[in-house]
């Protein structure tokens, strides 16, 4: 199995593996060494994941525990963006998917926040997002719910928002709308779409399509994928490394921006 591993200075799978953490050491014999290993529900019954779950409301949400703006967000949309990131815990980090009674829930609760047009709504108040869509979307689909068809419409949506170049945007910030106007705006303003495409929109978007069985190998995907491989290596000298059958991705901070690495299938770019 060829990990990459032999590829960098330093090999990290010792440190991985004492670090004494059961996920980590987990995915690390699973993914880098290719040993077999027992279930991952086994990694469900660890303290960190039922301390997580006891957390959850009954409507299948978290609550989010800091201080809200009620001026600008409403107690729902933080909720949303807590469930958002809980839930990229439970899936990415232990491997939770739909078997489980609770990420069940969590995504009930996510497709009772998509609208009939598609998209995931209320992190932007009534805006349009491009970024947590996809982004809900994408631990969805790693959840199980691939074949459901309401991620399907998620996906018409998203293709139906594309710019001109074939990339995206949050489409409030083509228009100048400032974020406190946007977030108590009524209606979602629409994109220009001659403006160019976000890079960093455009990663997070393609996020979902890559861990897509069936839509990471559309058009769509990979005219987006060039698009951005190509401002990837002209502006900030990035290379994207192709895997085959793989969406798996990580953030990485580059200056005052965060910049979406994706592991794109290798026809993606060729």
């Amino acid at each position: 199995m060829n990990s990459g591993v032999d590829e960098l200075k330093i090999n990290p799978i010792p440190v991985l593996l004492s670090v004494g953490n059961p996920a980590i050491e987990y995915y690390t014999r699973r993914d880098l060494l290719g040993e077999e290993v027992g279930p991952v529900e086994e990694l469900w019954q660890l303290p960190s994941v039922l301390r997580i779950l006891r957390k959850q409301e009954e409507n299948g949400y978290w609550k989010y525990p800091g201080k809200i703006r009620e001026d600008i967000r409403s107690r729902d949309d933080y909720n949303q963006v807590e469930t958002y990131r809980v839930l990229g815990e439970l899936v990415c980090k232990y491997g939770l998917n739909r078997s489980h009674r609770q990420i069940q829930k969590s995504a009930e609760y996510f497709f009772n926040c998509q609208t009939i047009e598609g998209d995931f709504r209320g992190i932007y108040g009534n805006q349009y997002a491009t970024t947590y869509s996809p982004a809900i979307m994408e631990l969805l689909i790693k959840a199980g719910y691939s074949n459901d068809h309401r991620i399907k419409k998620g996906f018409q949506w998203l293709i139906s928002m594309r710019q001109e170049d074939g990339g995206w945007v949050i489409p409030f910030r083509t228009s100048g709308m400032n974020i406190k106007e946007a977030l108590l705006a009524s209606e979602p303003d629409l994109p220009d779409p001659s403006r160019p495409f976000s890079h960093l929109v455009t990663g997070m978007v393609l996020r979902a399509f890559a861990a897509h069985p069936e839509y990471r190998h559309g058009e769509e995907t990979k005219r987006a994928a060039k698009l951005l491989a190509r401002r990837f290596s002209r502006q900030i000298n990035i290379q994207i490394v192709g895997i085959e059958n793989t969406g798996k991705g990580f953030p990485i901070r580059s200056g005052s921006q965060i910049l979406l690495v994706l592991w794109i299938p290798y026809h993606f770019l060729t």
